[in-house]
């Protein structure tokens, strides 16, 4: 059975979770919006930028998260000098990564479902004086939903898991930030092979749920 420290990082993670996709989505929505509804110089540029933290090493991506967000860094030295706290080390450290990581899943998923939209629908929404907004808000997200809602839960899925960038910006701190990958690694580095089986396996299965919920929603998007 897991005991109490191995509950706090099962629950940590998702807790992480939920916040970071949260915001996953927001961004997502938006940021996928543009790219799939926009013409503009760089464009695609953009888009590989935003893809970046899906293929680079999760140790790389948690490295650029320390030069922006550590104490000293571009935009953590400023943080701390206003308010004397910085997010190293801190479960909200733990967000900050499993939000970069996770943020492309939702950018690629949701552009593809808004680019299936069928244009001809766009059009005659613009054709009955609906605005740029009315027509996003009630005729191409409503009909990207299944695309949108696929992309959440795969975020939330790779939220969950991430391991890398966590472990360089928030660390394995027990009973802080150690969220559930961190707690298998240190289980599996010391010894304790009885929990880490146990765990391995209820993330493997919580992981795969989401990705059949993610594939049966997507099956007719992507």
């Amino acid at each position: 059975m897991l005991d109490n420290s191995l509950l706090f990082s099962l629950r940590l993670s998702l807790q992480v979770a939920a916040v970071a996709t949260m915001f996953v989505i927001i961004v997502g929505i938006a940021i996928a919006y543009i790219l799939a509804r926009r013409f503009f110089r760089g464009k695609e540029v953009l888009d590989m930028i935003f893809t970046l933290p899906l293929v680079l090493p999760p140790t790389v991506t948690g490295y650029f998260l320390i030069i922006l967000f550590g104490r000293n860094g571009m935009i953590g030295r400023h943080l701390y000098d206003w308010t004397g706290w910085s997010v190293m080390f801190t479960w909200y450290a733990a967000v900050l990564a499993s939000f970069v990581v996770a943020l492309p899943l939702m950018i690629k998923t949701t552009r593809a479902a808004i680019e299936s939209v069928d244009e001809n629908l766009i059009r005659a929404s613009y054709t009955l004086g609906h605005s740029e907004w009315w027509t996003a808000w009630k005729v191409i997200l409503p009909l990207a939903k299944k695309g949108i809602l696929a992309g959440a839960i795969l975020s939330f899925a790779r939220a969950m898991g991430e391991f890398g960038a966590t472990l360089m910006i928030a660390g394995n701190l027990p009973g802080k930030t150690n969220t559930m990958p961190l707690a298998i690694y240190s289980a599996a580095a010391s010894g304790d092979r009885d929990q880490a089986n146990v765990m391995v396996l209820l993330f493997t299965v919580i992981s795969g749920l989401f990705l059949y919920a993610a594939n049966k929603l997507s099956k007719k998007v992507l």
